[in-house]
C-alpha cells in the first residue's frame, strides 16, 4: 500500500456521524471508514443490487450485469486508483460500493416513471433517495433510523459528480438532518469513486452489448479510441482468433483511462498546491479527471452508447414495458396502500406529499422481479419484451 497523501481523507478526523454511538463495544479493529463500507455491504439495499437492472432488465442470462455486480467492478477501479494516488482506499470503495443503491427497478425507466409519479411531491432522483435509504430507510440499530455512516460517506454520496446548488427534496432532507456542505466540491475519493463508475460502464457495457448481440465489433470500431484498443490487442495476440479478443479489448481500454486519469490527476494536483481534504474541497474545481483529449474520447464513446446501445430499438421496447409497470404499481398502491405489505402499510402518511413518496419509496426498493411479479398480482397480466 502507497503512503497516505496529505490531501486523502483521514478517519482519525472525520467530521463524525449525526448519532452519537456506544463506545466500548468491540466490533473487530476497525476504523469510521471501514465502518461505512461494511455497514454498506451488510445493508438490505445493498443486496437487493443483484436483482435490479445495469443495462438489461430482468435479464435471463446469468453472464450479464446487473447493480451488484456493476458496483463490484466500480469499487475495484476506484480502490485501484485510491491506492496509486494515496488515498483512502476504505472511504473509496465505501462510496462507489454506495453509489447506485438509489436506484429504482428497472433503472433509469422506472427512475422516470416516479417522476412523473411524483411531479407534485417533488419528483424523484435517484441520487437524493440513495441518502434517503441511508440515512431513514435502512434500519438496523435500535436507537435512529439509518445506518449511521460519517459525513464524509454521506458528503460524498452527495456530491460525487460536483456541487450541488438546487437539491432534490430528498437531498434537502438529509441535508438538513446532517449538514452536507453541498454546495463545495467532494473529497478526492468522492471524485475517484464518480469516474471510476464511468470507466467501469462505458467499458463493461460494451461487453454486455457484444455479448447480447446489440451491438458488433464493426460498429464498435467507428469509435476512435476502441479502434486504438482493437488494434493493440490484435498486434498483441496476432495468432488468436478475433472472437477471443473483446475481453484484451475492454480490459486494455479499461487500463488506458485509468493511467490517464492518475497521470492527469496528479498534474492537477501539483499545480493546485492542496495540502489537506479541506484544501481539495475549497479548490474551486474538480482534481480527478481525464486529460482534455481523453475526456473527449470519452464522451465519444458515450454518445456512440447511447445511440446504438442504451437506445437499441429493443432496449426502448423494454423501457417502455418497465415503465408501464412501476406507473401501474404506483397507482395501485396510491388506490390502496394497504395492497404494500404490512410493515410499509402501517406507517402509510396521511397527508401529502408524504403519503406518495411513502409508497415511492416502498416501489424504489423493490427488485426487477419483484416488482414484475405484484404488477401480475395487483394491476394485471403482462407481456415483457425479448430479454426479460
Amino acid at each position: 500500500m502507497s503512503a497516505r497523501a496529505p490531501w486523502a481523507s483521514d478517519p482519525a478526523r472525520s467530521k463524525g456521524r449525526r448519532h452519537e454511538e456506544q463506545t466500548g463495544t468491540t466490533r473487530g479493529p476497525r476504523d469510521d471508514f471501514q465502518r461505512d463500507r461494511d455497514r454498506i455491504i451488510h445493508s438490505i439495499s445493498f443486496r437487493r443490487l443483484r436483482h435490479k437492472t445495469q443495462v438489461f432488465m430482468a435479464p435471463d442470462g446469468d453472464h450479464f450485469r446487473v447493480r451488484l455486480t456493476h458496483s463490484l467492478e466500480v469499487a475495484q477501479i476506484g480502490r485501484t486508483i485510491a491506492r496509486v494516488l494515496g488515498l483512502n482506499e476504505d472511504l473509496t470503495e465505501a462510496l462507489c460500493l454506495a453509489h447506485d443503491i438509489g436506484h429504482p427497478p428497472f433503472g433509469h425507466a422506472g427512475e422516470d416513471a416516479l417522476k412523473i409519479a411524483l411531479a407534485d411531491a417533488g419528483g424523484f432522483d435517484h441520487n437524493g433517495h440513495t441518502l434517503r435509504a441511508l440515512t431513514l430507510i435502512e434500519r438496523p440499530y435500535p436507537r435512529w433510523n439509518g445506518l449511521n455512516l460519517t459525513w464524509e460517506t454521506l458528503e460524498g454520496l452527495a456530491k460525487h459528480n460536483g456541487p450541488v446548488r438546487h437539491p432534490g427534496w430528498a437531498l434537502r432532507e438529509a441535508d438538513a438532518q446532517f449538514p452536507l456542505d453541498l454546495t463545495s466540491h467532494a473529497s478526492l475519493e468522492a471524485q475517484v469513486a464518480a469516474i471510476a463508475d464511468d470507466i467501469a460502464y462505458d467499458n463493461h457495457d460494451i461487453d454486455d452489448g457484444l455479448r447480447a448481440g446489440l451491438l458488433t465489433l464493426d460498429q464498435l470500431l467507428a469509435v476512435p479510441i476502441v479502434a486504438r484498443g482493437w488494434q493493440g490487442a490484435c498486434a498483441r495476440f496476432p495468432d488468436v482468433a478475433p472472437k477471443r479478443l473483446a475481453s484484451e479489448l475492454v480490459r486494455s481500454q479499461i487500463g488506458t483511462m485509468v493511467n490517464d486519469l492518475i497521470e492527469e490527476t496528479r498534474r492537477r494536483i501539483a499545480a493546485s498546491g492542496v495540502t489537506s481534504a479541506d484544501d481539495v474541497r475549497a479548490a474551486g474545481e474538480a482534481l480527478c479527471g481525464f486529460s482534455p483529449a481523453m475526456r473527449e474520447e470519452e464522451r465519444d464513446l458515450k454518445r456512440f452508447m447511447y445511440a446504438n446501445l442504451y437506445h437499441h430499438p429493443r432496449q426502448l421496447e423494454a423501457a417502455d414495458t418497465a415503465h408501464g409497470i412501476v406507473t401501474g404499481l404506483f397507482a395501485a398502491y396510491r388506490a390502496d396502500p394497504a395492497a404494500m405489505t404490512a410493515e410499509w402499510a402501517e406507517d402509510v402518511p396521511h397527508d401529502e406529499p408524504g403519503r406518495s413518496r411513502h409508497i415511492a419509496d416502498f416501489i424504489a426498493g423493490m427488485t426487477d422481479r419483484y416488482a414484475i411479479a405484484r404488477y401480475r398480482e395487483l394491476v394485471g397480466a403482462i407481456e415483457l419484451p425479448e430479454g426479460f
